[in-house]
């Protein structure tokens, strides 16, 4: 249980147990909450002794935790806000964990959402050029090797009230959508090494940014990612720079259809 002043425990989410909820998804614990200011901070207090596979899951979030220290509030029934806890062994595979994590959530949620869900380096999942999802992805080392990571992820299930902003199909459920991606982000987090040839061309083949004009993390036109995860940007001058950090901030903005 959480010491956090804000988190509210709950009995069940959409109906289920917690114990019921973990044997459908087949993860080794599940701790719900129908409040809490992060998932990640209720991740972070019951990691060190927590199991490869531990879920935590809420129904609102007061404080959600973005890349950069962004903060928002995940309104209570509009998706899923969820933290999953793994023991990877492989540090190498943890530079790219954030789009591994992506690319696999991505291909599951297709059927939910639609259409081809794309990926926006580094952390978003995007639909028709709305953002969909987002990953923040912390790890705690012991000495040069992983100890555990924390894998958050959020997705509006509901359309929010924001015009770059969407949701999944109308009628799909929470529950549906848990099955489809709890699994996907495991598979990722045990996956080993850089990404593979494969995964890159998947990548391209969802992203939404490839072959647009971008301000930052430096001006020029994508050319895609790379085995290590870094960001590829052709500048004016045909110098390809390579950003492993940084926000991609597109120089026009995205069409929304």
């Amino acid at each position: 249980m959480s010491s956090s002043a804000d988190a509210v425990a709950a009995l069940a989410y959409d109906a289920l147990s917690a114990d019921e909820l973990r044997r459908q998804l087949g993860v080794a614990r599940i701790e719900l909450f129908d409040s809490v200011g992060s998932t990640l901070d209720i991740a972070h207090e019951i990691a060190p002794g927590a199991e490869s596979g531990t879920l935590v899951l809420a129904d609102r979030q007061t404080a959600g935790r973005g890349r950069q220290g962004r903060r928002w509030e995940s309104p209570s029934g509009a998706g899923i806000w969820l933290t999953l806890i793994e023991r990877p062994h492989d540090p190498r595979a943890l530079d790219v964990l954030s789009l591994r994590c992506g690319l696999r959530a991505a291909t599951a949620l297709d059927a939910p959402a639609g259409a081809r869900v794309q990926l926006k380096w580094p952390n978003d999942l995007y639909v028709r050029g709305r953002k969909l999802a987002g990953i923040l992805i912390e790890t705690r080392w012991r000495g040069s090797a992983p100890d555990w990571v924390a894998i958050g992820f959020g997705i509006n299930v509901l359309p929010p009230d924001l015009e770059t902003a969407t949701g999944l199909t109308a009628g799909t459920s929470r529950l549906q959508v848990l099955a489809l991606l709890v699994p996907a982000l495991r598979e990722a987090a045990h996956a080993v090494g850089h990404l593979t040839t494969e995964e890159i061309a998947q990548f391209r083949r969802r992203d939404v940014a490839v072959a647009q004009r971008v301000k930052a993390p430096a001006a020029g036109v994508v050319a895609g990612i790379d085995a290590a995860g870094e960001l590829l940007i052709t500048q004016p001058d045909g110098i390809v720079s390579r950003h492993r950090t940084g926000s991609l901030t597109f120089e026009d903005p995205l069409p929304c259809s």
